[in-house]
């Protein structure tokens, strides 16, 4: 059945804000004598802050720790976030298509429409659907029930494409087809582990996924 709705989570998957995220947890982690590994950030990567914070520290309460890691983020943000390849090009494609795109994200509103309008791309975006907009975040299905619904999609039509096990898990779990993209931080082969549909090499893999033959417009 042909593809007429994508979703694409945010944070590396279409904006390469890995080294940021890592930066701003480090930064916050050392700040309260708590220090964290590369390593032993990446794996909780993809969860809301205060889940990966919940577990990093061991405590419930971590609003504190949320407040400076929003505070260290933003004063950076603009000089660490790059693109990934090809990624304005396919979506400009999509778009020029009639596909109906979202994203699907857990990251605040104003991060995101602030990073989407940094790289250009908040204009393709036909809906928007961030972890203030949901009471359970991904894995859970409802960020993309959300956004199948806001775009009145059907499921067996529509396509998540995430970087983390939450959002295969999430789109798994809301009955629509799953892609992971192998440019990962935790590499294509763990997340294989999690039996997406799909795992893309490039961005313009998705042309193929769509059943067309030109990798141009």
């Amino acid at each position: 059945m042909r593809i007429d709705t994508v979703l694409f989570d945010l944070d590396g998957t279409i904006i390469d804000t890995n080294e940021l995220i890592i930066a701003s947890f480090q930064h916050v982690l050392d700040k309260h004598n708590q220090p964290r590994t590369r390593e032993q950030i990446i794996p909780f990567m993809g969860m809301t802050l205060e889940q990966q914070f919940e577990a990093f520290s061991g405590r419930k309460d971590v609003t504190e720790y949320v407040a400076d890691y929003r505070s260290y983020n933003t004063i950076h943000h603009d000089t660490m976030v790059r693109g990934f390849p090809h990624v304005n090009e396919v979506i400009s494609t999509l778009k020029e298509r009639g596909i109906k795109l979202g994203i699907v994200t857990t990251k605040i509103r104003p991060s995101t429409m602030r990073v989407l309008e940094l790289f250009n791309l908040l204009e393709y975006m036909d809906t928007i659907v961030t972890v203030q907009d949901v009471t359970h975040p991904k894995p859970h299905p409802e960020p993309v029930l959300t956004a199948v619904e806001q775009l009145k999609a059907d499921p067996k039509r529509t396509l998540m494409i995430g970087d983390s096990p939450a959002d295969i898990k999430s789109a798994q779990a809301a009955g629509v087809h799953s892609a992971a993209v192998a440019w990962s931080l935790k590499g294509a082969k763990e997340l294989q582990k999690y039996n997406p549909d799909y795992v893309l090499q490039d961005m313009t893999d998705l042309y193929g996924i769509m059943g067309w033959e030109l990798q141009n417009k």
